[in-house]
């Protein structure tokens, strides 16, 4: 009989693509896998609590390392894999010239002001690009310059983005890599030299320690060598997201190729 695992998502496309590539491989190791999907801190609470036993993914150390050690004031985690290497950015696209805006500064020229879109749509609060953006636009002073910041879904925030381009508007948008808006736009990110996006962060599973003994050696060996990066994890998202395909056929033609 097969043991069952449940795996918390982080309900965004890009953390279901490597779930799924994750849900995959332990099924194909003999496991029963029940995925649940909820927000960024929720993801993290629910570890806490034990109602999950895996996490995918993890952003460590910048955008998810607080939702961490909160988790291991309760139970110590493993850390297996390297699904990608994430980091968040503020973009425009390319038809923007780069002489114009090249960096977050630029954003204050009347010049600027006068041509891009002020609404910044963001994704869902507990993001750490959320929390990165509202601290952007308070140091740089956005806020007087006119420009708004508000959460969404990251339906709001991407498709806000697809439409401004489709009329060669100029825009903003708080991003991250991996995302499937980059398999198919050009987007320059705006340089930051302040560090208020955070550092390139590594994206794991997290394992609770006490939840270990249901894996032998190999098994560990297993997970801890899924090693996805940013630009696979994008087109599979591009792929599920915007071409319509079924999530599981996606990430299964890719381990079979590649594992």
């Amino acid at each position: 009989m097969s043991k069952t695992i449940n795996l918390g998502v982080t309900d965004l496309s890009f953390h279901r693509i490597a779930a799924s590539l994750v849900a995959n491989t332990l099924e194909e190791i003999g496991f029963t896998v029940k995925r649940t999907y909820s927000p960024h801190e929720e993801n993290f609470e629910r570890l806490k609590a034990g109602d999950v036993d895996m996490l995918a993914s993890a952003w460590l150390p910048s955008s998810h390392g607080i939702y961490k050690n909160e988790v291991e004031k309760a139970v110590p985690l493993v850390e297996l894999g390297l699904h990608y290497k994430p980091y968040a950015l503020w973009g425009v696209p390319d038809y923007v010239p780069e002489k114009e805006v090249s960096k977050i500064a630029d954003l204050l020229k009347p010049t600027v002001v006068s041509k891009i879109k002020k609404d910044i749509q963001g994704i869902n609060p507990g993001a750490g690009i959320t929390r990165f953006s509202i601290q952007m636009m308070n140091v740089y002073g956005l806020n007087d310059a006119e420009y708004s910041f508000h959460t969404g879904t990251e339906e709001d925030c991407f498709s806000a983005f697809e439409n401004a381009v489709e009329k060669k508007e100029w825009i903003i948008i708080p991003l991250w890599k991996p995302q499937f808006l980059h398999y198919k736009y050009k987007i320059r990110e705006l340089k930051e030299p302040k560090g208020l996006l955070g550092s390139v962060d590594k994206a794991v599973l997290l394992l609770r320690k006490d939840k270990e003994n249901m894996f032998t050696k190999t098994h560990l060996q297993k997970l801890d060598g899924l090693q996805f990066t940013n630009d696979i994890i994008a087109e599979l998202d591009y792929k599920v997201s915007r071409e319509g395909k079924n999530i599981d056929e996606v990430t299964k033609r890719w381990l079979k190729n590649h594992h």
